[in-house]
């Protein structure tokens, strides 16, 4: 299933993405009430399979042909996950990426966090900040988890979670780099725009064998597979789970492959500038795309 968050008179509300177009579950719960469904993309992967099973059954028997259900063209998108309790990424976790930016490849994860007011939806403007000069893009594959998840051991890891959507990492390289410490480069406003949608884990399968690109003005610049990765997204799971208690909700930025601006010899180097329209794309995942503006 794809589940998606978008904007209705200044709230956020779930919908699922069908062949016919969106459904607003909320209008069609007030003309077909069922109160075991939920509207809230929090309570869903709360709910795991329960959940999810709750609102096919629900879909299946609604018509067609109502006004719940909306074009994809005339809603505003919200990020697909809106409170993940943590967010968390992994840093340097793709070969190639590590060749081109000259690093050794990690022996374990590299970990940092971002923050709430990174997120973003799909087609949102985001405003360059007034204090970077060196805004990159990072295609990244994000992992929703679904079950609590303490000491998990890698054969299980792929259990708890819930399901997979496509990111854009944002990052200042010039605020990043100025320490060893690379979160001031990561958590400005909007940095992490995610969706179009959460398509569960059954939809998608292996998350390790997924082809990823990014777009800079309809410009191939990255454009790889989760094979390349360091560290697949089970052992990920893992990994953190032996540290601290993984949730429903969170969020794991799972890494981006080689084609950054970073990664450029420093003469060909050209950064993110107002006016730019970037896109990832994610295999089975979806497509999010993002203008960027000057922050007024």
């Amino acid at each position: 299933m794809k589940l998606l968050t978008f904007i209705k008179e200044g709230k956020q509300t779930l919908g699922v993405k069908t062949e016919n177009g969106i459904i607003d579950l909320e209008a069609a719960l007030s003309e077909k009430p069922n109160e075991q469904v939920q509207t809230n993309i929090m309570e869903v992967i709360a709910g795991g399979k329960e959940a999810i099973s709750i609102i096919e059954e629900y879909i299946k028997a609604l018509p067609t042909e109502e006004s719940y259900i909306k074009n994809e063209e005339e809603i505003q998108w919200g990020p697909c996950v809106t409170q993940p309790n943590k967010i968390i990424c992994v840093g340097l976790n793709y070969r190639k990426h590590a060749d081109e930016t000259n690093a050794p490849y990690p022996e374990v994860p590299i970990l940092f966090n971002k923050f709430n007011n990174t997120l973003t939806g799909h087609k949102c403007e985001i405003a360059i900040p007034k204090v970077t000069e060196q805004l990159d893009y990072e295609v990244e594959l994000g992992v929703v988890i679904g079950k609590e998840a303490k000491y998990v051991n890698r054969e299980n890891a792929l259990d708890h979670v819930f399901g997979y959507c496509t990111v854009n990492d944002l990052s200042a390289r010039d605020l990043q780099l100025k320490t060893p410490q690379w979160l001031l480069g990561k958590t400005c406003d909007d940095f992490s725009p995610i969706g179009p949608y959460l398509v569960t884990a059954d939809e998608v399968g292996d998350p390790n064998k997924l082809q990823l690109k990014t777009y800079v003005n309809g410009e191939v610049r990255q454009d790889s597979n989760t094979s390349d990765m360091i560290f697949y997204v089970d052992e990920i799971v893992s990994y953190i789970s032996q540290h601290m208690t993984l949730t429903p909700g969170d969020l794991i930025l799972t890494g981006t492959p080689e084609g950054v601006v970073l990664g450029y010899p420093v003469e060909k180097q050209v950064y993110l500038k107002p006016g730019d329209e970037v896109t990832v794309e994610i295999e089975k995942i979806g497509t999010l795309t993002n203008k960027f503006i000057e922050e007024k």
